[in-house]
């Protein structure tokens, strides 16, 4: 997969920044540095300041790929989910068995990250744990409604969305798959916080993977309807 995908540029809609930091030397390290940066510091103590330090360059410069943190923070999650739907689409399209693709879907949009040596200046490690502890901080907002508007969150509701067709494929007539899909995305990302920071309510471990608690409740419920 990884031959595939090294022929894949990522695409973000152009309305979350300011200047395409994929166009320069200097805007891929503010990409590299601001994930390193949040991951160290967590994404409240993050500012442009420190990371202009960290890569050495002036505080302004950054303003000219990004309006504001929060932008930044759209722009990571948004490549976070568009690389994660790549993944998806390569990784089932040639399956023909419909439960088996849904139980590749969810193995997929659930495992741990693994790198991906296609994006040199992007640690998916790394983004993925920021993506499990910040994502939310993206969209629980005042702003969200007229954000999502402006299809900042396109992508992610359209990977809930393809999940909700691999479950209508394998049951028809299951009432929610639209709310199953996003419980299974969200949920991931929920379960893999606990694994690591709330151990004792949760069965998820470095053991038992998130993907396998998600695979034994989606065709438990699948099955039962």
């Amino acid at each position: 997969m990884k031959y595939l995908l090294s022929n894949i540029k990522i695409s973000i809609k152009e309305n979350i920044y300011l200047k395409d930091p994929e166009s320069s030397s200097l805007g891929k390290r503010i990409i590299e540095n601001s994930i390193l940066l949040i991951d160290e510091i967590g994404f409240d103590l993050f500012t442009f300041k420190k990371l202009g330090a960290k890569i050495g360059s002036n505080e302004s410069s950054i303003y000219r790929y990004f309006e504001n943190k929060h932008m930044l923070l759209l722009y990571l999650t948004t490549w976070y989910w568009t690389w994660l739907e790549y993944q998806l689409v390569f990784s089932t399209n040639s399956l023909e068995d419909k439960e088996l693709k849904l139980k590749k879907a969810v193995e997929v949009l659930t495992q741990t990250t693994t790198i991906d040596s296609a994006f040199s200046h992007i640690d998916e490690v790394i983004l993925k744990r920021i993506v499990i502890s910040e994502f939310s901080k993206s969209y629980l907002t005042k702003e969200v409604d007229a954000e999502n508007k402006e299809g900042y969150f396109s992508v992610y509701k359209r990977l809930v969305n393809r999940l909700k067709d691999f479950i209508i494929d394998v049951n028809t007539t299951y009432k929610y798959p639209k709310a199953l899909a996003s419980t299974i995305i969200d949920g991931a990302i929920h379960q893999h916080y606990l694994k690591d920071h709330f151990k004792s309510i949760t069965e998820c471990s470095e053991n038992i993977s998130p993907t396998v608690f998600f695979n034994d409740l989606v065709f438990k419920i699948l099955k039962q309807n």
